[in-house]
């Protein structure tokens, strides 16, 4: 069995002792991927907070030697899902093409204060060819 990898951001850390995700293998889950600057703050508004989360998504991405092509599904948690469309738009802009989207679970339920929105992922990175 391949070794578990752990995979830390600069700047963006949990409050327990976990990476923001894990690699074993060409598998890529993440724990929740919350919309904070480091000094542990997040933004005020719902798109921005959607612009810093997918940021670290990318680069997630990007340190487990894969990109967002690689993401297989993402479950979204938001204070408001009734404000889809602000999620809709940088969701679109992370994955342009309707042809080859990830699978997406959103869901209404309560975060941390201050935070409107958050996301775990699930990715396999095949090599390229």
């Amino acid at each position: 069995m391949a070794k578990r990898m752990s995979i830390n951001l600069d700047g963006f850390s949990h409050t327990n002792p976990i990476p923001v995700a894990s690699r074993v293998g060409n598998i890529v889950m993440s724990g929740s991927i919350i919309p904070r600057d480091p000094k542990g703050k997040s933004p005020e508004t719902l798109d921005e907070q959607c612009a810093l989360m997918f940021q670290y998504v990318r680069e997630v991405m990007s340190k487990a030697g894969g990109s967002p092509e690689d993401i297989v599904k993402v479950s979204v948690a938001m204070q408001d899902a009734s404000k889809r469309d602000v999620l809709n738009k940088h969701w679109v802009a992370m994955f342009p093409d309707a042809e080859a989207r990830p699978a997406r679970h959103t869901e209404t339920k309560p975060l941390n204060p201050g935070v409107l929105v958050q996301c775990e992922i699930t990715a396999v990175i095949e090599p390229r060819k």
